[in-house]
Order: structure tokens, then C-alpha cells, then sequence
């Protein structure tokens, strides 16, 4: 059995305790404070995703190849952002977590305005970098208060709930850029994604319950029981589990990010005819002139973000309500769910009926999220609580390092490839990109499997 006793802890209590005074929040409290998180997590993820239903009037205006389109939405923004990360839950395990967050919410959002005023491609990646600098400093801390304000039998579920930004984000990204540039222009659709972020800033740094005692008796309290960023590696190079569910999910998170920016684009290019039409069907029954853009970023965000809001949440639910008997229970939904996306994909790529391939999106936007609660909680749950900032900053940089930086970039890669180097055209060059890269799910499910094997044995609390 893996030695789960972290540095500076004694055998009898494995997991040193966060200071005194640090409990779960009463419920009124904790419910305020779980959804003011879940709306900075969703504008996170909209300021973040906006570029992915703007990628092809962003390409037609500034004249780039799919490669840039892939850059500019994963690479460019995923270095910084899993760097930065790292320091910045170090000071999270510290600091004041709201504070932090609130100003990683300006900055974030003020760079995605500036996105809009970008004149060529160098401009746009630097904006695009510091969107990712602001964004760092949102997940870590708001994952550790999240293990302070529930119990640890409700972690899950409340850190799929949290997660439920992911997809309604994505959702009201897609929409309003799809919208906002089919009726302004791509640029205008950057400036209005980057206003709510204020809002948030605001009520993040003055009503976000910290739960640690007042500043001088904190500070005293953590810095005796903070592990060093050497001492909390060492901890996790012995747990087995952390590092498989680590790449399980870079897997998920490199098809998911892959796929994000080229989507619309395989619509576009494939059936131009069918999606103008339905467009023009849609746009008539509900009395506005929508145009092809405006009718992907509907479709598409309603299917990513509904179908990915429940299959989040239900991920976390399934994961606390079986792991209660069986902790290896946690990775099975995640396991079986990422081989059956593969042929559901694949299946939505090929139909050649726009209806029936977003009908088959939405079922794989569900599987495809189910692992959020799961991986985010079984990560909380394996390493002591003064550990918990950091842990989820390196959970986060391997997800985002292979997943958004390298996702983007190589599914575009793919596209180019297969549509000059095959000879193919630039529509079935997309189509293959996207089929050949759903397969490397394949990997996460062996990862997820093998996280079974290894999950009682790492368990902390």
C-alpha cells in the first residue's frame, strides 16, 4: 500500500488539518457562494471559448491557415495559462483565495476585450496570452475553497457542479459570439464577452466567503502546516492515482479542446447549403435574420452546454452516490463513457444530415463531460488538505498543457495535413482531423481503468 502520510504529519493523522475554524459553510452561505463560482467558472470558460465559433471570420479576416487558428486557441493561451497556475496556488494556499480570483477575473476579462481590437495575428496571440495569465489564477483557488465550504462526502459533486462552468460557458460563448458577430463582426462579439467579467471581479473579492479564521491567527496556522511545492511533488510521485486520472483527463481535455475551434468549421465547409437553410428556418420562426454563424454558435452551444451541464453534474452524482460503498466506483462512468464517445463521433462526422450529427453531438457533449466530478474530486480527495491548491494547479497544468495547449494546434495541424498533403480539400481535411483525434480516447479509458486499481490505496479523505 502507497504511504499516504504527507510531510510533516504523523502516522495518526495522515491528513494534517486545515487550520481551526476552517468547516464546511452553513447552507444558505455555501449555496451563494457555489453559484457566485459557478458563474465566474462559466464566464471563465466563455471568455475562453468565444474564439472557437468566431475561428472562421477570424481566419477569412486576418488570412490564416488552420495551424494559426489552432495556436491562437490553445497553445498561446495554455502555456501561460498552466504555468502561472502553479505560483499562483502556491500563494493560494496561504493568501485570500476571493481576492485572488477576483483579480484574475479583471484581467482575464480585459484582455478578452482587447482580443477585439487585434489588427493582425501577433496582436491577437499576445491578447490571447493574456487571457490565459488572468484565467491561471481562477481554478486552483476556487477548487481549494470548494473542499473548505462542503463536506468531503459531497466533494464531487460539488466540484462537478463547479464544472458545470465548462460546458455553460462554452454554451453562452458559442451563442452570444455567434450571434454578436453575425449582427457586429467578430470584434464586437470579443468586447461584449469581456464586460460581465467586472461584475464578477467585484462580488468575488467582496462577498466570496473566505473560511479561514482573521488574517494574523491564518497566517500563522498556514504557514506551520503549508508543505513546500518539493514536499507536495514528493507526495504525489507515491500516488499512482493522481497521475493516471491526470492524463485521463489531458486525454479528454486534448479531443474536447481539438475539437472546439474546427466544429463549426466541418459544418461550414461540408454543408454550407444545409446549415444556410436551417439557419434561414430557425432565423424565420423566431422572427430574427440568422445567418450560418449565428445558427452553429445556437446549435452548438446548446448541445455543448446543456447535454455537458447534465453529464457534468451527473458524473459527480454517480461518483459520490457509488463511491460511498466502493471508491473504484469513481472512475468507472468515465472509463466505459470515453470508448463509446469514440463511435458516437466518428458516427456524427459521416451521417451527412446536420440535424442528426448534432443529435449525436449531444449525446457525446454528455459522455464526454461525465469525468469532471470525478477526476476534479478523487484529486481533492488524495492529498492532504494543505496540499489540496497546489495538487489541483498540477492536475490542471497536465490537463491543460496536453489537452488545450496541444489539442487545438494538432487537430489544425491534422486538418492542413489532410487537406494539402492527402490532397483532400479543405472540408474533408477538417472531417478527418477530427475523427482520427476523437480516437485517442482510447488512452484515457486505459487510464481511467487503471486509476480503479489504485484508488483505495491513495485514498486521504
Amino acid at each position: 500500500m502507497t504511504d499516504t502520510t504527507a510531510p510533516g504529519a504523523t502516522n495518526a493523522d495522515a491528513a494534517v488539518a486545515e487550520p481551526e475554524g476552517v468547516r464546511p459553510l452553513t447552507a444558505p452561505v455555501r449555496t451563494y457562494a457555489m453559484s457566485l463560482l459557478l458563474g465566474i467558472y462559466t464566464i471563465n470558460f466563455l471568455d475562453r471559448q468565444v474564439v472557437n465559433i468566431l475561428a472562421e471570420p477570424i481566419k477569412q479576416d486576418l488570412g490564416l491557415a488552420d495551424w494559426q487558428l489552432g495556436l491562437m486557441s490553445g497553445l498561446a493561451f495554455a502555456l501561460f495559462y498552466t504555468v502561472l497556475g502553479i505560483p499562483i496556488a502556491r500563494i493560494a494556499e496561504r493568501g485570500n483565495r476571493p481576492l485572488i480570483i477576483g483579480i484574475a477575473v479583471a484581467v482575464w476579462s480585459g484582455f478578452t476585450a482587447l482580443c477585439g481590437l487585434a489588427q493582425n495575428f501577433v496582436q491577437l496571440i499576445l491578447f490571447r496570452i493574456g487571457v490565459g495569465v488572468g484565467e491561471a489564477g481562477c481554478t486552483p483557488p476556487a477548487h481549494s475553497l470548494i473542499s473548505d465550504y462542503v463536506p468531503k462526502e459531497q466533494r464531487s459533486t460539488a466540484l462537478a457542479f463547479y464544472s458545470m462552468g465548462t460546458p455553460i460557458g462554452g454554451l453562452m460563448g458559442l451563442i452570444l459570439g455567434g450571434l454578436v458577430a453575425d449582427a457586429y463582426g467578430w470584434r464586437i462579439a470579443f468586447l461584449v464577452a469581456g464586460i460581465p467579467g467586472i461584475l464578477f471581479a467585484i462580488l468575488a473579492i467582496f462577498t466570496l466567503p473566505e473560511p479561514r479564521k482573521e488574517l494574523a491567527r491564518r497566517t500563522a496556522k498556514i504557514q506551520a502546516n503549508s508543505a513546500t511545492f518539493g514536499e507536495t511533488m514528493a507526495f504525489l510521485r507515491g500516488q499512482k492515482t493522481f497521475w493516471y486520472i491526470s492524463f485521463a483527463a489531458a486525454v479528454k481535455a486534448f479531443i474536447g479542446y481539438g475539437h472546439a475551434p474546427f466544429t463549426a468549421s466541418f459544418f461550414l465547409r461540408n454543408y454550407p447549403d444545409q446549415v444556410q437553410s436551417l439557419a434561414s428556418t430557425v432565423g424565420a420562426t423566431v422572427g430574427y435574420n440568422l445567418q450560418s454563424i449565428g445558427f452553429l454558435g445556437l446549435a452548438l452551444g446548446l448541445v455543448s452546454g446543456i447535454a455537458g451541464a447534465m453529464g457534468s453534474w451527473l458524473g459527480g452524482f454517480i461518483a459520490d452516490k457509488f463511491a460511498a460503498r466502493d471508491l473504484r466506483a469513481q472512475m468507472v462512468a468515465p472509463a466505459i463513457a470515453s470508448v463509446v464517445t469514440i463511435p458516437i463521433f466518428i458516427g456524427a462526422m459521416t451521417i451527412g444530415n446536420v440535424p442528426l450529427a448534432l443529435v449525436l453531438l449531444t449525446l457525446n457533449a454528455l459522455l464526454g463531460s461525465l469525468w469532471f466530478g470525478p477526476v476534479y474530486g478523487t484529486a481533492q480527495s488524495i492529498v492532504p488538505p494543505h496540499m489540496r491548491a497546489t495538487a489541483s494547479a498540477i492536475l490542471l497544468f497536465t490537463i491543460n498543457l496536453i489537452g488545450l495547449g496541444l489539442g487545438p494546434l494538432a487537430v489544425g495541424l491534422l486538418s492542413d495535413y489532410f487537406a494539402i498533403g492527402m490532397n483532400m480539400g479543405s472540408a474533408e481535411g477538417v472531417r478527418w482531423a477530427l475523427m482520427v483525434s476523437a480516437a485517442v480516447g482510447l488512452v484515457a479509458t486505459y487510464c481511467f481503468w487503471r486509476a480503479t486499481q489504485t484508488i483505495r490505496q491513495d485514498h486521504v479523505g
